[in-house]
This record gives C-alpha cells, sequence and structure tokens, in this order.
C-alpha cells in the first residue's frame, strides 16, 4: 500500500491505496523527461495549455495520455488501458479506465486545460 496523492491538491491525503492512482497520476501530471530518476516518466499533456480547443487536441490528449500509461502495461501492472476525451470549454477531461493485474477495474478523470 502506498501513501495516496490527491489529484485535488497534488499532495499527500494522509490515506493509504492499493490501487493503480498515484501511478496514473504522476505519469499524467509530470512533464515528460523532467523527473531525474526516470526520464521516461511523464506525459506531454502540458504542451496542449498552449494550442486551441480544437479537435485535433482531443486526439493528441488521448495519444499522450496512452503514452505515458503505457509503461503500467510494459511492466505488467496493467492488463489494459482505455482512454476517451470529452471536450468541455477550455479544458478537455480524460477519462480512464484501467484493468488491472488483480482483475479490478478502476477508472480514473484527469482534466488537461486548453487554450
Amino acid at each position: 500500500m502506498d501513501a495516496f496523492i490527491s489529484p485535488q491538491s497534488a499532495d499527500y491525503s494522509g490515506s493509504r491505496t492499493d490501487t493503480l492512482a498515484n501511478a496514473v497520476y504522476l505519469r499524467l501530471v509530470t512533464p515528460l523527461g523532467s523527473y531525474w530518476q526516470d526520464p521516461t516518466l511523464g506525459s506531454r499533456l502540458h504542451e496542449l495549455q498552449r494550442l486551441k480547443d480544437v479537435a485535433r487536441v482531443a486526439v493528441l490528449a488521448r495519444q499522450y495520455a496512452e503514452q505515458a500509461l503505457a509503461p503500467l502495461l510494459d511492466d505488467g501492472r496493467a492488463k489494459r488501458i482505455a482512454v476517451t476525451t470529452e471536450r468541455q470549454p477550455g479544458r478537455l477531461a480524460l477519462h480512464i479506465e484501467v484493468l488491472d493485474a488483480s482483475g479490478r477495474t478502476q477508472t480514473f478523470q484527469h482534466p488537461v486545460k486548453v487554450a
């Protein structure tokens, strides 16, 4: 069990988790290549903040999220990851469904700000 990082506060919440919530959260919010210990950890989602809210940005967001979460499949912690997007004014909502190694399905929401 890991200390749970709250996506709302981006800080430890004081509770524990046995899900992939921390792994998913850290891979999505960390800019790709910025973590000194593992340069492959992270995503390119931060690059979308400067782009206009058009349909192709939703496709890029889904691709960037899938690339960032692929290591969870590679190391066997997840069996399947599905990412969908929903366009909202000024942001995208990523809906992520992860089937973990134990067979539990976990769902996560992640907002992506766009211009």
